[in-house]
């Protein structure tokens, strides 16, 4: 069973999803209404809106775009390629208010020459904003891209104060 509820948030509408293990997926303003990209994504779940069972996810992001929390609390349920989970383990350890380059991030992972799949890593993160991919920029000091767009990436970035 998975449940899922969709939150205003300042860079739009977020839709949050849970299994009983933990928060599976985050997903920032699709291309179709979100029910349908669940529907599309999990076809052999059981999906039912609950906001209740979400609360507690719902009020930790609110709580960060208010800037009341810097660091996410939740039980996670993904399931990533191993370098990929590797490397998102390593963004999420990246702090409030700072960057970290795909180049060192994949230094950290023991793979120094990974910066390309650091950047496939972040594209594919199922939980932006709880890992933290758009702390991730380029090793010049660029911006680099994001799966929710530029303007997101730079709005988050300011509203951490990194820009």
């Amino acid at each position: 069973m998975l449940h899922y509820s969709i939150i205003s948030s300042p860079i739009g509408k977020l839709c949050i999803v849970k299994s009983n293990k933990g928060i599976k997926k985050v997903l920032l303003s699709p291309d179709s209404p979100f029910e349908k990209y669940l529907y599309n994504n999990f076809p052999n779940q059981e999906i039912e809106k609950n906001n209740f069972e979400l609360k507690e996810a719902c009020n930790q992001i609110n709580e960060y775009f208010a800037l009341s929390r810097k660091k996410f609390s939740l039980d996670i349920d993904i399931h990533l390629p191993s370098f990929y989970r590797r490397a998102l383990i390593k963004v999420a350890e990246i702090p409030f208010g700072k960057t970290s380059s795909y180049k060192s991030i994949a230094m950290k992972t023991g793979s120094p020459n990974a910066s390309r799949a650091v950047g496939n890593a972040n594209a594919n993160n199922p939980l932006p904003i709880i890992i933290p991919c758009h702390r991730v920029i380029a090793n010049d000091g660029s911006i680099g891209g994001y799966g929710g767009g530029l303007k997101t990436k730079r709005f988050l970035l300011e509203l951490e104060g990194t820009l």
